[in-house]
């Protein structure tokens, strides 16, 4: 009676691992999956970048208005602090 009841326990315990195992594995496939995803959408932004020199002078001319712009706003933003 003991070993039949070790024997389920054993098979419980396999059943949990198995179960376990299949539930990590549909987590890593999903991780991938985004991770594949992300990394196409990378290399589809960077495609034209790289065959059109204009955009990425057009791209470097809007970083450097938002940049000053960001800057602007900073300062009056510690005057109005200071006020």
């Amino acid at each position: 009676m003991a070993e039949s009841e070790s024997q389920e326990g054993n098979y419980d315990n396999r059943g949990n691992k198995v179960q376990n195992f299949e539930t990590d594995m549909e987590e890593l496939l999903e991780k991938m999956e985004e991770l594949t995803v992300h990394a196409a959408w990378m290399a589809y932004d960077c495609v034209p970048t790289h065959t059109n020199p204009d955009l990425h002078n057009a791209l470097q001319c809007l970083e450097n208005a938002f940049l000053m712009c960001k800057e602007q706003v900073e300062k009056k933003w510690q005057e109005v602090l200071m006020e």
